[in-house]
């Protein structure tokens, strides 16, 4: 396989962790809509920006599909498994309403932020095209975790029983995602 522009020959850490990317967006993409199903009944206040959170993911998951397959590499293995356990974790924490909604956006995006912010410099001089496409979402990563941070008042049930399960869980997909 020939190297194409952006992407020096040998750098399978880039495309490692673009392919890995790609997969969490798959995944972030699903919490939401499973989210949105739940939450025309649990919390009708909250559709509307659930609609807009999953566009932006969705707009991410392409970006970050558009890079491995520019660079003829096949998808993550844990691509279907993030779009599976993203729906579950939307359904349920849809279900529970509002503050586990919130609860969980915030608890994924800190994850998600730490690993994209260390991606950076990671990948910095070795991959200027990864760069560019994890450069290009951070902000609005940022903006759904502090949109959510900000519904929740204080220390709730729902932070402190969410946060651990969903931050352990989704360093898992991660870490899993890395090594498959």
């Amino acid at each position: 396989m020939q190297p194409v522009a952006g992407s020096p020959a040998g750098n399978d850490h880039g495309d490692r962790i673009l392919k890995v990317d790609h997969a969490g967006e798959h995944g972030a993409v699903n919490p939401y809509s499973g989210q949105i199903s739940m939450a025309r009944f649990t919390a009708p206040g909250m559709v509307d920006e659930l609609k807009e959170f999953r566009a932006y993911e969705q707009r991410h998951r392409a970006l970050f599909g558009a890079e491995p397959a520019r660079r003829g590499r096949a998808r993550c293995r844990s691509y279907r498994l993030c779009g599976i356990g993203g729906r579950v974790l939307g359904l349920v924490t849809g279900l529970l309403g509002a503050g586990a909604i919130s609860a969980t956006t915030v608890a994924v995006e800190s994850v998600v932020l730490r690993h994209l912010e260390s991606q950076l410099p990671a990948l910095q001089g070795n991959d200027p095209a990864a760069v560019a496409a994890i450069s290009a979402i951070v902000a609005e990563e940022r903006q759904h975790h502090d949109r959510s941070a900000s519904h929740i008042q204080g220390d709730t049930l729902w932070s402190r029983l969410l946060s651990p399960v969903v931050s352990g869980s989704t360093e898992s997909v991660i870490w899993l995602g890395m090594r498959l």
